[in-house]
C-alpha cells in the first residue's frame, strides 16, 4: 500500500503439505484451538471481539519488517513504545529495504529462518512456501482471533478468503480485510490546462483519448500523458495498463494474474490470450500512435516522469491519493497557476464495475516455528487484535487519542492534530504522521471499515470514493487449488507463458508488433501451454467444487 507498487505475479509453487502435531480442523478448514495445550502462555482467557488484547505478561515476537523509502524504519517511533505499553507485547523487528523485502522474505522463508510474524504479502506469493511446510495454514487458528472472525461475517468475505485456499481446503496467508471494495490508483491530471482548453472531465477511456488529442493540438511537441510506475523495467507490468485493464475486464499490469474468472461460461481462462486484453493493447497502442502517449512511460524511471510533469512536459500521469498530494501537487508548485487533481477513473466495456478480489489486501504469513513457542496463542490473540480489531486499526493508523488525533470515525468527529501531517490533510504541518511518529505504516494500517477509509481522506477523495462506491462490484472467482502435481506442472510453464505476453504486451503498445499478429501470438501462447494450464485449472475448479461445494 502507499509507496509500494501492487506488482501481485503469480508465484510459482508447491502445494499444501500438513505439518504434523497441527491441530485439528473443521470440513471447511476453519479453525479449531485443540492441540495448543502449553502454548498459552501469556494469552488472555475469553478473549472476544471488541477486547483489548494485553498479555498477562511481557512478551516478546519476532516481525519481519518492510522499510518504506518514503519513511524508512526507525527503532525508537512512539508507535512501538505505545504498542508495548498497550498490549505489553515488544516487537523485535528485522527490517529490509523495499526494494529488497520479496526476495529477502524468500530467502529466510524457504531457509527456516524467518521471523515469527511475515507481513506485507501479497496472495499468491504465500503459494511458494506452501509445500516445504515453513507456514502454518492460519486457517486453523483462526478460532484464536475473533476480531478476524467477526469482520468476515459481518462483512460477507468468506467467498473472497475461499479464493486464497490451497488443494487442501486451507488458506495460509492472513489479509487485510476491507468493509467495502475500494479504488486507490486512477491519473492525475492538470485541471488548469483542462479550464485553458475548456475541456470537461473525461467519463470514458474514449472521452481520454479526445482530452489527450486537444491537448496535443495545443502543445504539438509534447506527450500530454507520460506515465509513472514501470520501474525495475518490467515489459507490460505498470499501473496504466492495470487501470484500462480493469476497465476492460481482464487483468494486465500491475493487476496481472494468468487467470481469469469468465461468470458467463463458468471457467477460468487465460488472461494473456482473452480479446479483452487485445482490446486493452489496442487502446494502449493508439495513444502511443497518435503520440498521445509517451513511449518512455513504459521504461523510464519515477523521478525521470516526475520531472516531466513537473516542468509542463507532461500534463497527466498515473497516482494515487497520497502521490497526488505528497508528490504531484509539490512539484508542480512552482509553475504558475498550475493545478492537478485525480481523476475520476474511466469506464470502459466492462461498464461501470470494478473487480471484487480488491476487497482484500496484502496480509500476514505465520511462521511454522512460530508454533513451537510457548506464547503462540498469545501472538495469534495480538495479531487479531493489531491488525483486525477497530481499536488496533485506529491505533496502527491515526496513533493515540489525544496526541495524534482527536474524535472518533464512525461519528464523523475525527480530527489528526493540526501540528501532524499526513497525505492531503494538515500539509504545512511541521510534523509527519509516518516518518516522524511511525502510525500510518503500510506493514500494519491496511484494510478496515468505510468509515475508517474515509477518515484518511481529504474532501476532493472522500467525493472521488463517492463515485467509485457507486459502481457495480464484479464477482470474485471461486477456488480452484491445485495439487502438489499439479501445481509442480504449471510451474513449469508458467514463467515462460508471463515473459512472453509482458513482452509482447509491450512489443504491441508500441507498435513494435502489429495487432493483425495477435493470433499468431495467442497459438504462441498455446505452443507454451497456456491451452493445457487453463486445462488444468478448470479441473481443480470442477474437483474443488464436487469436494467443498
Amino acid at each position: 500500500m502507499i509507496q509500494l507498487t501492487r506488482r501481485h505475479l503469480l508465484t510459482a509453487a508447491g502445494a499444501a503439505a500438513v505439518a504434523a502435531g497441527l491441530s485439528a480442523c473443521s470440513d471447511d478448514g476453519e479453525g479449531s484451538t485443540e492441540g495448543l495445550d502449553g502454548k498459552r502462555a501469556g494469552a488472555m482467557e475469553g478473549f472476544k471481539a471488541g477486547d483489548q488484547f494485553k498479555a498477562t505478561e511481557p512478551l516478546s515476537f519476532s516481525i519481519m519488517m518492510l522499510s518504506n523509502q518514503a519513511y524508512p524504519y526507525k527503532a525508537d517511533w512512539p508507535f512501538f513504545k505505545e504498542l508495548t505499553a498497550r498490549t505489553n507485547v515488544t516487537l523485535e523487528s528485522t527490517a529490509v529495504p523495499g526494494s529488497d523485502y520479496n526476495q529477502k522474505r524468500s530467502v529466510v522463508v524457504s531457509a527456516g529462518d524467518a521471523p515469527m510474524i511475515i507481513p506485507k504479502t501479497y496472495h499468491p506469493d504465500e503459494e511458494a512456501f506452501i509445500a516445504g511446510g515453513a507456514i502454518l495454514p492460519v486457517s486453523d487458528y483462526v478460532d484464536l482471533m475473533p476480531h478476524f472472525k467477526d469482520k468476515v461475517a459481518r462483512w460477507n468475505l468468506q467467498a473472497n478468503l475461499d479464493g486464497f485456499k490451497a488443494e487442501d481446503g486451507k488458506y495460509y496467508l492472513l489479509p487485510g480485510l476491507h468493509e467495502n471494495t475500494w479504488q486507490d490508483y486512477s491519473l492525475a491530471v492538470r485541471t488548469d490546462v483542462m479550464e485553458k482548453l475548456k475541456l470537461t472531465a473525461p467519463t470514458t477511456w474514449d472521452d481520454l483519448t479526445g482530452v489527450l488529442r486537444e491537448m496535443k493540438k495545443a502543445y504539438p511537441d509534447q506527450y500530454p500523458l507520460s506515465d509513472r510506475w514501470s520501474t525495475p523495467p518490467q515489459p507490460g507490468a505498470n499501473n496504466l495498463f492495470n487501470l484500462v485493464g480493469t476497465s476492460y475486464g481482464t487483468r494486465a499490469g500491475w493487476g496481472w494474474n494468468p487467470m481469469e474468472w469468465d461468470a458467463t461460461a463458468a471457467r477460468f481462462v487465460y488472461s494473456g490470450s482473452m480479446d479483452q486484453y487485445r482490446q486493452t493493447l489496442e487502446y494502449v497502442h493508439n495513444l502511443v500512435k497518435e503520440g498521445l502517449l509517451d513511449p518512455e512511460s513504459f521504461t523510464q524511471t519515477d523521478d525521470v516522469a516526475r520531472q516531466k510533469f513537473a516542468t509542463g512536459k507532461s500534463f497527466v500521469m498515473s497516482c494515487n491519493a497520497q502521490t497526488l498530494v505528497n508528490e504531484a501537487r509539490k512539484d508542480i508548485a512552482k509553475l504558475p497557476g498550475a493545478k492537478v487533481a485525480k481523476m475520476i477513473l474511466p469506464i470502459g466495456p466492462a461498464g461501470a464495475t470494478l473487480p471484487g478480489h480488491t476487497r482484500l489486501e496484502n496480509g500476514i504469513m505465520i511462521s511454522k516455528k512460530a508454533l513451537e513457542s510457548k506464547n503462540f496463542v498469545a501472538m495469534m490473540q495480538f495479531i487479531d487484535w493489531l491488525w483486525y480489531s477497530d481499536a488496533g486499526l485506529m491505533f496502527s493508523k491515526w496513533g493515540i487519542e489525544g496526541q495524534t488525533y482527536t474524535g472518533k470515525v464512525d461519528d464523523g468527529s475525527f480530527k489528526l492534530d493540526p501540528g501532524i501531517k499526513w497525505a492531503g490533510l494538515n500539509p504545512d504541518a511541521t510534523k509527519d504522521l509516518q516518518v516522524d511518529y511511525g502510525f500510518f505504516n503500510g506493514v500494519f494500517a491496511y484494510g478496515g471499515s468505510t468509515a475508517m477509509l474515509n477518515s484518511q481522506f481529504s474532501e476532493e477523495e472522500k467525493a472521488f470514493q463517492a463515485e467509485m462506491n457507486k459502481r457495480e462490484i464484479r464477482p470474485v472467482a471461486p477456488p480452484a487449488p491445485l495439487t502438489i502435481e499439479e501445481r509442480e506442472q504449471v510451474t513449469l510453464w508458467d514463467s515462460a507463458l508471463k515473459d512472453h505476453v509482458f513482452q509482447n504486451t509491450l512489443k504491441f503498445a508500441l507498435g513494435q508488433r502489429p495487432l493483425s499478429e495477435w493470433d499468431a501470438y495467442v497459438k504462441e501462447l498455446e505452443g507454451k501451454n497456456a491451452t493445457k494450464y487453463v486445462d488444468i485449472v478448470n479441473k481443480a475448479y470442477e474437483r474443488y467444487k464436487k469436494a467443498h461445494g
